[in-house]
C-alpha cells in the first residue's frame, strides 16, 4: 500500500503541472479525481488516511483554482456525514487538513467561511462519535476565532445550543473547548455571551456527576478567565451564587464541596459587599421558600382533616337511615324494593330480608 501511494502522490503533483498547462479536458477529470480522493478518506485503515491526507494537503497547495471546489466537496462530506450516514472514517484526517487551510484565510473572512463555521463545524458537535475527533474540531473552531473575534458570538451560543443533556463524557468534552475558547477571547466578546454561559456552567456544577461538575469548577483556576470574572463580577456572581451555595450543602462527592469553597472564597475576595447581599437575599429566600412548603403542608392536613370528618358524619348518619357508606357513593338500601317473585306452582315468594331483597335486584 505505501508503494501504491507513493506512486499515486508523484502522480497528483505531476497532474497538477499538466493542469497548469492544460485546458478545461484535463480540469473536469482532475475534478472527478479530487471527489474520489475524497471519499477514499473513508478508509477504514488509518495508514491509507495519513496518505491520503498527505496528497490532498499537496493537491490543495498547488491548484489555487480547485481550492473553493475541494471545500465544498469536504463540505458535502461533513453534511452528509451530520444529518444522514452518521459513519465516516476520516473526519478526523479532513479536520486537521481544515485546520491549516482556516490558518491560511484571508481578512477579513468571507462569508462563504462563516457559513461553513455556523453550518458545518458547529453542527458537527451533534454527532454521537465526536470523540474521535473533538480535539481536531475544537482545534478549527479556535482557529476561526484567532482570525476574526467576531465570530465568538456564534460559536458559544452554538455550543449552548447543542449542549448535550444525557451524555457526561460530551458535556466534559463541550466544558474543555469552552475554556480553550475563553483562553483566546476578547473582553469586548466575552460581555456578550457571559450571561448564557456561566448559567449553562452553574447547571454544570449542579450536576450530580461529579466529572461534569469538576471540570466547570477547573475554569476558576484559569487565570485568564478568571480575571474576566473579576472584571465581571457584579454580573457573573448573582447567576452562580445560589447553585454554589446549594451543592456546597447538598452535592455527595467531597472533592466537588472543596472545589466550591475555594471558588465562593474566591468571589468573597473579589467583592465582599455584594457576596454578603447576595448571602443575606439567599437566606431569606430560603425563609420565604420553607414558609410556603410549611403553608402547603398545612393545607394538604386541612383538607385530609375535612375529609376525615365528612366521612365520619356519613357513617354515623349511615346508622341511622340505613345508608351504606362507600367510595363510590351513597346507597340507601333501606328504600330498594323487589319485584313480587312467583313460584313455578303459582304461589307467591316472599323476600324474608333485605339482603334477599338486593340479590333479587340484582
Amino acid at each position: 500500500m505505501s508503494a501504491s501511494y507513493n506512486m499515486y502522490f508523484n502522480m497528483s503533483v505531476s497532474v497538477c503541472v499538466l493542469l497548469r498547462l492544460s485546458g478545461f479536458c484535463i480540469l473536469i477529470i482532475y475534478l472527478s479525481f479530487s471527489v474520489c480522493l475524497l471519499e477514499l478518506f473513508d478508509s477504514e485503515d488509518p495508514r491509507e488516511r495519513e496518505y491520503l491526507k498527505t496528497i490532498l494537503h499537496r493537491v490543495y497547495g498547488k491548484l489555487l483554482g480547485l481550492r473553493a471546489y475541494i471545500r465544498k466537496q469536504i463540505n458535502n462530506i461533513f453534511l452528509r456525514f451530520i444529518y444522514e450516514t452518521e459513519h465516516f472514517n476520516g473526519v478526523a484526517e479532513l479536520l486537521e487538513i481544515l485546520g491549516s487551510i482556516i490558518n491560511g484565510f484571508a481578512l477579513p473572512l468571507k462569508s462563504e467561511h462563516k457559513q461553513f463555521l455556523v453550518r458545518v463545524l458547529i453542527p458537527l458537535h451533534t454527532a454521537k462519535s465526536l470523540s474521535i475527533f473533538h480535539a481536531q474540531l475544537a482545534y478549527c473552531v479556535v482557529q476561526f476565532m484567532e482570525k476574526d473575534s467576531t465570530v465568538t458570538e456564534y460559536i458559544i451560543r452554538g455550543l449552548l445550543k447543542y449542549w448535550p443533556k444525557t451524555c457526561t463524557q460530551k458535556e466534559v468534552m463541550f466544558l474543555g473547548e469552552i475554556e480553550e475558547i475563553l483562553d483566546v477571547i476578547e473582553p469586548s466578546q466575552f460581555i456578550r455571551v457571559q450571561e448564557p454561559l456561566f448559567k449553562q456552567i452553574a447547571a454544570c456544577i449542579s450536576s450530580p456527576h461529579f466529572q461534569v461538575a469538576e471540570r466547570a469548577l477547573y475554569f476558576w483556576n484559569n487565570e485568564y478567565i478568571l480575571s474576566l470574572i473579576e472584571e465581571n463580577c457584579q454580573v457573573i456572581l448573582p447567576l452562580v451564587f445560589a447553585t454554589l451555595y446549594r451543592v456546597s450543602k447538598e452535592h455527595w462527592n467531597q472533592t466537588i464541596v472543596s472545589l466550591i469553597y475555594n471558588v465562593l472564597k474566591t468571589f468573597m475576595e473579589m467583592n465582599s459587599k455584594l457576596f454578603d447581599d447576595l448571602t443575606a437575599s439567599y437566606k431569606v429566600e430560603k425563609q420565604k421558600e420553607l414558609k410556603r412548603e410549611c403553608e402547603r403542608a398545612e393545607l394538604w392536613r386541612g383538607l385530609d382533616e375535612q375529609q376525615e370528618r365528612r366521612l365520619q358524619i356519613l357513617g354515623e348518619a349511615r346508622k341511622g337511615t340505613g345508608l351504606t357508606v362507600s367510595n363510590t357513593g351513597i346507597h340507601n338500601m333501606g328504600s330498594l324494593t323487589c319485584p313480587t317473585p312467583v313460584t313455578t306452582d303459582g304461589h307467591v315468594k316472599c323476600c324474608r330480608s333485605g339482603e334477599e331483597r338486593g340479590e333479587q335486584l340484582i
